[in-house]
């Protein structure tokens, strides 16, 4: 007899998951954030640790008092900048050094700072940080709020900043849509591009951070150009737009040696574009790309453009899949990328001269035919690099060799950190839900396939109870995925718990 009993509703407590892995520039390493639930404090707690990717168990980097996140390396591999929260309610930027020691804070800002990213020669660090206008006029006028000397002084300054950001949204007033995001409301302030250098002496105090963006504008993460005189980004083209999926064009910002520069616009109207990455010589820009005229169901597609501007070139138009995460191939040559494909979400590759030779067949045939049928979906684009096998493989990135390190969610196991190298030999790096898996029933999942009224074909899944009896009769719970733009599978890490409950 087994000794395992079902999953219950507190077990929630005691699952984890990981985030954001992220290679060392010598491939040796693999930092992520691991999540977990602080049921005391009614909270989740993120801390950073390191897997070798050599083997040997993961170990804990940062405490995770509070929420250490978006680990980003150097590019000489010796330190590790973090977002925490850990000196208060806001996060900062911090350094550690490989070796060992404590985290150095190098950012201040009264509304906290994140996604840190190193420039190319690691003298300096992107990141961004809110502001409002009247708070950007008075950074301009060199205005900056001191750093409190000691623990009592900076409890009353922060006390007196909630106090004022209350009264100031008492009541709140809402003029558009939409006005919040989960449980966060949106206000006036805007994400703007602020770098900051980095002292040569530790002993030297961090500079004062410098914005290198302006005006009514929300801006992603900051992307170093491989030659470190400019940065990528995406901004919204109207911040007074009723969405918070389009709308967005690709920047390239300047970095000055003081003061800020012109920023170029490379895209214009009728998609929104997303997540930009430089190749590695610098002379492509890769992104995702949405049609504005159905943003939410046309899917995500892959383009590239010069890194001078320029029209983008599609490279997944002819596939019925919706990318949602991207990376070039150490050579340049060509990408991975994840997209949901019917439950699952592999790995598939795409090469730059593939899609070239794919888009002079489609034109040909474009020209010869007089229905203007469409051409057939690329099989290699449909066929995984990874085997599907019901995983979601959620967040990846790739070694300087080529190997492919990635978090995978399945029917039989919620979250854990993966290793894949070039030959196709794949490992298990953590295990971080074992002692729970272990105790626990987790029930298969089982697909079915049904046509709706209209002849449509409708997928879905069937959970049995725990020592399923078909002698006898069950309640029938029927939980349905509202779309278009997501896709749920058996293996979605968020939903996992709730429906083995």
């Amino acid at each position: 007899m087994s000794d395992r009993t079902p999953f219950t509703i507190d077990d929630l407590y005691q699952l984890g998951w990981l985030e954001d892995p992220r290679f060392s520039p010598d491939g040796r390493w693999v930092a992520f954030v691991r999540v977990s639930v602080d049921r005391a404090c009614n909270c989740y707690r993120r801390a950073i640790w390191l897997a070798p990717v050599d083997g040997g168990p993961p170990r804990r980097f940062t405490a995770g008092a509070k929420s250490d996140t978006a680990p980003c390396w150097s590019t000489d591999g010796q330190r590790l900048a973090f977002c925490s929260d850990r000196d208060g309610d806001v996060a900062q930027i911090y350094v550690i050094d490989m070796a060992g020691g404590e985290a150095r804070k190098l950012t201040s800002l009264p509304n906290g700072a994140s996604e840190p990213a190193w420039s190319p020669d690691g003298r300096r660090i992107a990141f961004l940080g809110r502001s409002s206008e009247v708070e950007r006029a008075a950074e301009d006028r060199g205005e900056h709020e001191d750093e409190h000397e000691d623990e009592w002084e900076r409890s009353q300054a922060e006390a007196r900043r909630k106090h004022d950001e209350q009264e100031r949204f008492d009541p709140r007033v809402l003029t558009r849509l939409p006005y919040r995001g989960g449980t966060a409301f949106f206000d006036d302030r805007r994400n703007h591009i602020y770098v900051i250098d980095l002292p040569d002496d530790d002993e030297d105090p961090p500079s004062q951070p410098r914005r290198l963006t302006d005006g009514d504008w929300h801006h992603s993460k900051p992307v170093w150009m491989p030659d470190g005189q400019s940065i990528l980004t995406t901004a919204t083209r109207d911040p007074e737009a009723d969405s918070i999926f389009a709308y967005y064009d690709l920047l390239r910002v300047p970095v000055p040696a003081e003061g800020r520069g012109e920023i170029t616009r490379l895209t214009e109207a009728g998609f929104s574009y997303y997540d930009p990455e430089p190749s590695p010589d610098g002379r492509l820009i890769a992104l995702r790309r949405l049609p504005e005229d159905r943003p939410l169901a046309a899917g995500a597609r892959i383009a590239v453009l010069s890194s001078d501007g320029g029209a983008p070139r599609d490279l997944t138009a002819d596939t019925d899949l919706s990318a949602v995460q991207h990376r070039w191939l150490p050579s340049g040559g060509g990408l991975l990328y994840t997209a949901g494909w019917r439950g699952d979400q592999p790995v598939y590759r795409v090469m730059l001269e593939d899609a070239d030779k794919r888009q002079e067949t489609r034109d040909k045939r474009q020209e010869i035919s007089a229905s203007q049928a469409p051409v057939s979906q690329s099989p290699g684009l449909l066929s995984p690099v990874f085997p599907a096998s019901g995983r979601i493989i959620s967040e990846f990135d790739i070694g300087p060799d080529g190997s492919v390190a990635f978090v995978a969610e399945s029917p039989e196991n919620p979250c854990d950190l993966f290793l894949r190298r070039p030959d196709g030999g794949e490992k298990q790096l953590t295990r971080i839900n074992e002692k729970l898996l272990s105790s626990r029933t987790v029930v298969p999942i089982e697909e079915l396939v049904y046509s709706a009224p209209d002849g449509r074909e409708v997928q879905g899944w069937l959970l049995y109870p725990p020592g399923f009896d078909a002698s006898r009769k069950y309640p029938l719970a029927v939980h349905i995925h509202g779309g278009p733009h997501v896709m749920w599978g058996p293996g979605f890490r968020t939903m996992w718990h709730e429906w083995q409950a």
